[in-house]
């Protein structure tokens, strides 16, 4: 009788993407020093300009690479990125310059973000528990996706490793932080979605007028700190919502 094998994939690994495309992947799931590879190894492909590469994008644990066949055939590009795999643990590696530290005003439950109790409760843990954790947390936006400009953010301690709802929430405002599996999502259009809604911003992500219209990149840091309803109700004439950058050195 014959076993069924199963196969291991080892990482990273270099597939293809239909005629266009190649994806490097770093791992199957989510995990800091995936995304940290991902990020590094995505400005390291950037910083190459190769002919013939027409985009470079990451998402949580890949590097998704498009280009042009015409002028950079599959075989060469494999090649290319095979060798700049190998020339370092990109597990390890620094994380990309240019990435900044960004502090987001945020109103932590109340009628404005009315799951925050909730979500405590799942993590068995207080509402005051729950904020302290929530600001003390330092994230990193580990890739933009699903709406302009939305970043999904973490990796939160292991008290966060809780569930998506079963059901919908049928609404979730612009500006919503949510929480679920140890990420938070801040929400950059109203959508339904199945994360818990535990704070509340006023910065718009997406700002389609500006020439820079993703506010956030991939690689930069968030802090969110609490104020209260009022304050927030007096940052929402600004754009920002009252955030503040700062370089990474």
């Amino acid at each position: 009788m014959k076993q069924d094998r199963i196969l291991t994939v080892q990482y990273p690994v270099i597939r293809t993407a239909g005629v266009t495309g190649m994806l490097v992947s770093f791992d199957n799931k989510l995990s800091e020093s995936a995304n940290r590879a991902a990020l590094a190894f995505r400005a390291a492909v950037v910083a190459e300009a190769w002919d013939g590469i027409e985009e470079v994008s990451t998402s949580l644990v890949s590097v998704s690479i498009r280009f042009d066949p015409l002028h950079l055939a599959h075989a060469t590009l494999q090649a290319r990125l095979q060798r700049l795999l190998d020339s370092q643990n990109w597990f390890l590696a620094d994380m990309p310059t240019g990435r900044r530290l960004w502090r987001i005003p945020t109103v932590f439950g109340t009628d404005l973000a009315p799951q925050l109790g909730e979500a405590a409760e799942v993590a068995g843990i207080s509402e005051a528990e729950a904020i302290t954790s929530l600001q003390q947390s330092r994230v990193r936006v580990q890739t933009i996706g699903f709406a302009p400009g939305q970043p999904y953010l973490g990796e939160l301690p292991e008290v966060w490793d809780i569930p998506r709802q079963a059901e919908l929430t049928k609404r979730i405002p612009e500006g919503a932080l949510a929480v679920a599996i140890r990420q938070l999502v801040l929400f950059s259009a109203a959508t339904p979605t199945g994360w818990r809604h535990v704070g509340q911003t006023a910065i718009k992500l997406f700002q389609p007028q500006s020439q820079d219209p993703f506010v956030l990149r991939a690689g930069d840091e968030i802090l969110f700190h609490a104020v209260t309803p009022e304050e927030l109700k007096n940052l929402r004439h600004d754009p920002m919502g009252g955030a503040t950058q700062e370089a990474i050195q």
